[in-house]
């Protein structure tokens, strides 16, 4: 029953919808991250799809995602064009919505962009799905926290409510220590790379190595995985339900998801915990970690450089780029992080095109050096250890 009630949460309707109905083809878009604003036929087998953002001005990630159905076998045409944006994402097919390929296709550059793609499509009665990147859904997020669970000390739990009610699960790993790692990710919902990135990193720590295991008898984990459900389920190109960029709030906390993680953070604090470290996981053109400046007011200023430094030494052949950076009235999450706590805290940043298998490749490489460094830490004089807040 329980599982029932989460999936009826998860799939309150989308208002970013669309069906469009012609005589040989259908485009739906009404599934968990589907999106499809307008469709047109232009000719016989060729038809006109529109991306429209949520709200703006917004960041350009125009995500589209949606199914194709014909009475008869063809090859159609589609042309999607991107109103106020340029296209960021290369189109993905697939015939069961799990398993994807890139899907050829040609770029159309005028003076203001590149705002239409071109691609040919084989279609019959069975769907054919085409998205910006694979789909990672609310469903997915639950069922992988429920599996954890059942497999490792892990809670899963809820802490909040998204703007349409949605649940925000965190889940949660404590030991004896009164230390934390936070883990955060899809603040942005078409950044999948950085999803993907993040499940190999939260499951190499709950592994059952040696080093995983010695890890979790010092640090305990704060794993928020699912931080947009709404705009994940929308199909958004960066907001909330409300509009908001969420990781633009982490000053202001004037939006329900921001403000539950808060609230969490807070209240271990008060309850005499540490937050050692956080991380928050994105994506965009290209792979990079931007960290906060060594000369920062926060402990162990060199942490993270040589966390980084040991990841960058293990590749020849890929550069473990960083980029420093502070800005105190952005409300950017890391920065939070590092004028509440007085810690490190990182964005990993996974390129939207980097192989697939080499991110979850790196994924378990940083996670394995974060547990070093980490372990390598003066161990903190501790009280009595409490229990989470709920």
């Amino acid at each position: 029953m329980l599982r029932i009630l989460i999936f009826s949460l998860f799939l309150l309707s989308s208002f970013a919808s669309q069906a469009c109905h012609f005589d040989k083809v259908d485009f739906k878009s009404n599934f968990s991250g589907g999106r499809l604003d307008e469709c047109k036929k232009l000719a016989d087998d060729r038809y006109l799809l529109t991306l429209k953002p949520e709200n703006t001005p917004i960041n350009d990630s125009p995500w589209y995602a949606f199914k194709i159905t014909a009475k008869q076998a063809s090859t159609i045409t589609l042309v999607m064009k991107v109103n106020v944006s340029n296209h960021r994402y290369p189109p993905k097919i697939s015939r069961d919505g799990k398993h994807w390929k890139l899907l050829d296709y040609k770029l159309n550059k005028n003076k203001k962009g590149n705002n239409k793609l071109t691609m040919k499509v084989h279609v019959d009665n069975k769907p054919t799905w085409i998205s910006a990147q694979e789909l990672i859904t609310n469903q997915d997020y639950y069922l992988w926290g429920e599996k954890l669970a059942k497999k490792t000390a892990v809670k899963q739990s809820i802490i909040g409510w998204s703007v349409q009610k949605r649940p925000l699960f965190k889940l949660a790993t404590q030991g004896p220590g009164n230390e934390w790692l936070v883990l955060l990710g899809r603040q942005h919902p078409p950044e999948l790379t950085g999803a993907m990135a993040l499940k190999p990193f939260v499951e190499t720590i709950l592994a059952k190595t040696t080093l995983a295991t010695k890890f979790r008898q010092r640090f305990n984990l704060f794993i928020v995985p699912d931080v947009n459900p709404d705009g994940v389920y929308l199909g958004n190109w960066r907001h909330n339900a409300n509009g908001f960029d969420l990781n633009r709030d982490w000053v202001k906390f004037s939006q329900p998801e921001t403000a539950a993680v808060n609230t969490q953070l807070l209240a271990l604090q008060q309850q005499g915990q540490k937050i050692q470290m956080a991380i928050d996981f994105h994506s965009t053109r290209h792979s990079i970690f931007y960290t906060m400046p060594s000369d920062y007011d926060v402990e162990d200023p060199h942490f993270v450089e040589r966390w980084l430094n040991a990841l960058d030494k293990q590749y020849g052949d890929f550069k473990v780029k960083q980029k420093p950076g502070n800005n105190p009235d952005l409300g950017v999450f890391k920065q939070y992080i590092a004028d509440t706590f007085k810690v490190h805290a990182i964005t990993y940043e996974m390129g939207d095109n980097t192989d697939r298998v080499f991110i979850n490749k790196l994924a378990k490489s940083a996670a394995n050096q974060l547990m070093k460094a980490m372990l390598a830490k003066p161990v903190l004089k501790t009280t009595a250890n409490k229990k989470l807040t709920k």
